[in-house]
């Protein structure tokens, strides 16, 4: 044993004034050393340990020891300096039972270093980059004191409107699921109990993304079917690939508050999935419950919620409050209060606190002078998941890769902004740290070609939208607006522009357009910046278009005046250098859609596997009476899983093992893959599956497995898929999980769209 770890021992186990408590024999049998801790716990320290607070302003440090000392705190958000955290810790040793506490932030996609988005991540359906990024995260988080992450956060999204489809995943069951169960392994490691680890904690449990209309906060009304066949696997998924924590959402979920929901809490989480972690609150909502109507008030909201099941209560002082006089009346019992403190201080046991309250806080001397130097930031994966996650929408007659001898009129109001390139919920990044577009093609073209840069527009130049993106972002002084006269700006650029060989224009949202509460009612780029394409596009020039987003937009003209149209998403520290190794073609993009694009707001909900329905539209057939809209073309402008690179790649026909596949039985499905083009590459093989007869609707087709692979140029590749009765199960209207006898199709292609098919029985 270290010294290190027999001080953090007797840090926990000896109290003056009381007995030690527990031996220290028990430390190493958890449901022993946690029972015998809560023998020697008062109510008023065990509801304490319900409580979550958020650090801030308005909460001094003096009273914020005093609470701690006092055993009203169980853990803490928001707080990643060493000092303060461990001036709390030292706080906790002076609490009678000295339980120590944890440290939470919302570490979502990069903690210092930060890398692509949600979006972006899943863009690169790579589950072996997306782990590493998790990992770094967890190693910049634990390093900054830190020892749980509100992430991953895997709603599935099927409304673009709705401003946190930026940080998830997409809106594909089987994808998410995949990166969730790879983003869980990345920041929790061998044990969250490691020093370099931190504890996984799911969001937003449960159907967050669902809620009506894409409006932030809203009521989600779903079957019991869509819930578990669509959106509820990728929770299962984290939780069964070891996530310790689980944050509550803040929506009803068919009339009742998920903070509220026995059932989701209770039945489905702990009972039907065995979950052992801890619930937590989000940011106030057990108040919230009031204003769901649930709750006459304060004292009724902490009831519902305690029994409901969320053990700890975000920012939100009710536990504390009310928690003493419902158990004295009876109307909550104390094996409730236990039940919520056991999965607490198993958290923290599970963490390592226990064995040690200083493993990530460390010793003073040992505090980074700078937190930003460069040593302890991981650019090199930064910059090459940012460009596994770029997508190539358009390029038409090879306007990409740039020459880097070219004269580049780099115009856009997000070519040049850092913090903007990070995207929301950046954790603990700075936007100095960040490359921009502009800094990445001026490294790219040094001493070769020449870069003129003009702003061009501002992001918007709707006040109400201004005035709100200010409110909003609290991070930064000010939503930037270039003063002058938005014709002005133009026709810089259009000078600029009048001087170049090609036009790069970046354009899209700020991040705080696609941000917690940020839900749009409409998709297009803001109308400032699609004036500025218009006069760019009147100069005849070839326009590039890096696009800057966190969800998808509606680009029918963009889409079809644009010579090459890159989707960069919010891609990060190194987004800049990525871009640029792309437009320059240092690196072949291979990133593919996670989410389908719709070719107008009036088309949503688009998404690729919707269920079957009796009149379904045909493409190229009449469409009278059949499931349609009349005014545009129907399907998503770029569909689920599509991106296109600087090679070309063809699939074959499928070959088949067998065309039956017995129970319990597999059989293979093979294609061949060539990169018929002139460079090396990558593409992402997918395979879909199709239910054609069964006992309920069933979608049109389902993502069942893919492979990124890398091809040389007239390089061919047999890719085989193994198909198992697992995968050709589904929830029937019993939900119970089953596959039944019929025939199914098999469909492999580079996206859902284009593939090839052949079928098979399932006897």
């Amino acid at each position: 044993m270290t010294a290190r770890l027999a001080l953090g021992l007797c840090a926990v186990l000896l109290s003056p004034g009381a007995r030690a408590a527990p031996d220290p024999a028990l430390l190493n049998d958890k449901p022993a050393f946690i029972a015998d801790l809560m023998s020697q716990m008062t109510l008023d320290e065990k509801i304490g340990q319900l409580r979550l607070i958020s650090i801030g302003p308005d909460m001094p440090r003096e009273k914020i020891a005093g609470e701690i000392a006092a055993g009203r705190i169980g853990g803490t958000f928001n707080s990643v300096v060493h000092a303060d955290n461990r001036m709390m810790q030292d706080a906790a040793r002076k609490s009678r039972l000295r339980i120590p506490l944890f440290f939470a932030y919302d570490v979502v996609h990069g903690h210092r270093t930060i890398f692509p988005i949600g979006l972006g991540l899943a863009s690169s359906w790579d589950m072996g980059a997306i782990e590493r990024a998790a990992r770094v995260s967890a190693i910049e988080a634990a390093a900054d004191s830190l020892d749980m992450t509100f992430a991953p956060m895997v709603d599935i999204s099927r409304d673009p409107r709705w401003g946190r489809t930026s940080e998830g995943f997409g809106e594909d069951p089987y994808l998410v699921s995949r990166i969730a169960q790879a983003t869980v392994k990345g920041y929790q490691g061998p044990s969250p109990a490691r020093a370099d680890s931190i504890m996984a904690s799911v969001k937003h449990f449960a159907l967050y993304g669902a809620v009506e209309g894409g409006r932030d906060y809203n009521v989600v009304d779903m079957s019991p079917l869509r819930m578990y066949q669509d959106y509820l696997p990728p929770y299962r998924a984290a939780i069964d690939a070891g996530a310790g924590g689980v944050m509550v959402a803040l929506n009803s979920i068919n009339g009742i508050p998920a903070s509220a929901n026995t059932w989701l809490l209770q039945d489905l989480l702990r009972k039907d999935w065995g979950f052992r972690g801890v619930a937590v609150s989000d940011h106030g909502a057990i108040t919230e419950l009031v204003r769901h109507g649930v709750a006459r008030d304060g004292r009724e909201a902490a009831r519902l919620a305690i029994r409901a099941g969320v053990d700890m209560s975000m920012a939100d002082t009710l536990y504390l409050q009310e928690l003493p006089g419902l158990v004295k009346s009876g109307e909550v019992n104390v094996a409730e209060i236990d039940r919520s403190v056991r999965n607490v201080l198993g958290a923290k046991y599970d963490m390592g606190l226990f064995h040690d309250p200083y493993l990530r806080i460390g010793a003073a001397v040992d505090d980074p002078p700078d937190l930003y130097a460069e040593g302890r930031m991981h650019r090199a994966d930064a910059r090459e998941l940012a460009r596994k996650a770029l997508v190539l929408l358009e390029n038409r007659n090879q306007a990409l890769p740039l020459a880097r001898t070219a004269a580049v009129a780099l115009v856009g109001p997000l070519a040049d902004s850092p913090l903007d390139m990070m995207g929301s919920w950046s954790a603990a990044g700075k936007g100095q740290s960040s490359i921009t577009l502009r800094q990445g093609m001026e490294e790219a073209m040094r001493g070769k070609g020449r870069l003129l840069y003009a702003r061009g527009a501002n992001v918007t130049d709707d006040p109400r939208v201004v005035d709100y993106l200010n409110f909003l972002n609290w991070d930064r002084k000010e939503v930037f607006q270039d003063p002058r006269p938005p014709a002005d700006m133009i026709a810089e650029a259009v000078g600029l522009a009048g001087q170049a060989d090609v036009i790069v224009a970046a354009v899209g949202e700020s991040r705080g357009m696609s941000h917690e509460s940020s839900s749009r009612t409409r998709l297009d780029i803001p109308a400032s910046q699609r004036s500025l394409l218009h006069a760019l596009k009147a100069t005849g020039k070839p326009l590039v278009l890096v696009l800057m987003n966190g969800r998808p937009l509606d680009l029918q003209w963009e889409s079809a005046n644009a010579d090459a149209l890159l989707e960069t998403w919010y891609s990060g520290t190194e987004g800049g250098h990525a871009i640029a190794d792309v437009l320059f073609g240092d690196y072949n993009p291979a990133g593919k859609l996670p989410i389908s694009f719709p070719r107008s707001i009036g088309q949503i909900p688009t998404y690729y596997n919707h269920p079957r329905v009796g009149r379904p539209f045909v493409e190229g057939k009449p469409g009278n009476y059949t499931s349609q809209y009349f005014e545009e073309k129907n399907g998503p402008l770029y569909p689920f899983g599509y991106g296109l690179s600087y090679t070309d790649f063809t699939v074959s026909d499928i070959s088949l093992s067998s065309t039956r596949m017995e129970r319990g039985g597999r059989l293979a499905a093979r294609a061949t893959v060539a990169n018929i083009g002139q460079r090396p590459g990558e593409t992402v093989v997918q395979l879909y599956l199709r239910d054609e007869t069964a006992s309920v609707v069933r979608p049109v087709k389902e993502l069942r497995d893919f492979r990124r692979v890398s091809l040389a140029p007239g390089e061919s590749r047999v890719i085989q898929f193994d198909i198992g009765e697992e995968d050709l199960k589904f929830f029937n209207a019993r939900l119970e999980h089953v596959a039944e006898p019929g025939e199914f199709e098999v469909q492999i292609g580079l996206d859902s769209r284009a593939v090839r098919s052949q079928r098979f029985e399932l006897r």
